[in-house]
């Protein structure tokens, strides 16, 4: 594989999908985050109302939304993977700005291999602290 084609085809290509994966768990997040806060904000309004039945339900089925989303914030950690994957294409574009501008550890005669090496290494632990986060998180399920 020459360069060109290493660079279309491995590195502009993971950082469209690392920007892609970080947008998604970022929208997602504050998605999340906004209704809880708003069910949470809720709660003590209706419970001025306690007397009246449906109000009872109102706030009881708020608690159980704010629990439900706790726990998928908890499991599809997406605050962590948004952070994770942003910083992971802002490493990768930083990578490759200064391989193409023969600037700092790329100014040599073939900097080629010493690009392919850094820019498969910034994925490597990439995926060595996802796998990480999956064992952890399924060590803390499995003791529950």
């Amino acid at each position: 594989m020459d360069q060109d084609e290493y660079l279309k085809n491995r590195v502009d290509d993971q950082i469209a999908w690392y920007d892609r994966k970080s947008a998604s768990n970022q929208l997602w997040f504050r998605r999340l985050r906004i209704i809880e806060i708003v069910a949470a904000a809720l709660i003590p309004l209706l419970a001025a109302y306690a007397d009246w039945n449906p109000v009872k339900i109102a706030v009881a089925a708020l608690g159980l939304v704010i629990a439900a989303i706790a726990g998928i914030l908890g499991l599809f950690q997406f605050q962590e993977n948004w952070i994770s994957c942003r910083s992971t294409c802002e490493s990768l574009k930083q990578e490759k700005y200064h391989f193409l501008t023969k600037t700092g550890s790329y100014d040599q005669k073939e900097p080629f291999p010493l690009f392919v090496q850094r820019v498969e290494g910034l994925m490597a632990r990439e995926h060595s602290a996802w796998a990480q986060s999956v064992r952890i998180a399924g060590k803390e399920k499995s003791q529950e």
